[in-house]
């Protein structure tokens, strides 16, 4: 199994679980790099996700953080979002879209709701400041996956200060582990 991560809004810093996993736990993963960390474009981020699955030579789960979630459910729902090696999509706080707080230059690329057509599992907190536990729910419910909450860990990033977040392993190992085919 490969691992994709799909940072949020100008990639994850050193300290942010996703680069923890990448260096220490998965240590075989690999990230999207799109031309637009800054400044986000949809179609670059998608485009970032399908070259990194088609350099993949195994199946592949994705794990996204923030706005990567949103770019994760708009490559699975493009037509190379279908071609059967993503086996699933791990996808941690996203923001909600509808908040005040949600950055206007995204509202037209990033917003809208779609199913991702694969086994996913949508991660959130109790505390996010960019997105209230009940718009997580409704988030999962428009991508018609489950939604597991993390407790009060803020936006689950590198200011939550979860190190290598023990809880978030857990939760990805017991996804993973339900991928049988």
């Amino acid at each position: 199994m490969r691992y994709i991560m799909v940072p949020g809004w100008n990639g994850s810093d050193a300290g942010h679980w996703q680069s923890v996993w990448e260096a220490d736990w998965l240590p075989g993963a690999t990230r999207i790099v799109p031309a637009s960390w800054s400044h986000p474009d949809r179609d670059d981020w998608v485009e970032a996700i399908d070259r990194r699955v088609r350099e993949s030579e195994c199946d592949v789960v994705l794990v996204a953080h923030s706005l990567g979630c949103f770019a994760v459910a708009q490559w699975l729902a493009s037509e190379s979002g279908g071609d059967g090696r993503v086996r699933g999509a791990f996808l941690v706080a996203p923001p909600d879209q509808r908040a005040e707080s949600f950055p206007a230059e995204l509202l037209s690329s990033f917003m809208e709701p779609v199913a991702v057509g694969v086994p996913a599992l949508l991660v959130a907190s109790e505390n996010d400041p960019y997105c209230e536990i009940d718009a997580a729910g409704r988030i999962a419910g428009e991508w018609q996956i489950p939604l597991v909450s993390a407790g009060a860990q803020g936006h689950i990033n590198s200011d939550s200060k979860l190190e290598d977040w023990p809880l978030g392993q857990r939760l990805l190992t017991s996804f993973v582990a339900g991928l049988v085919r």
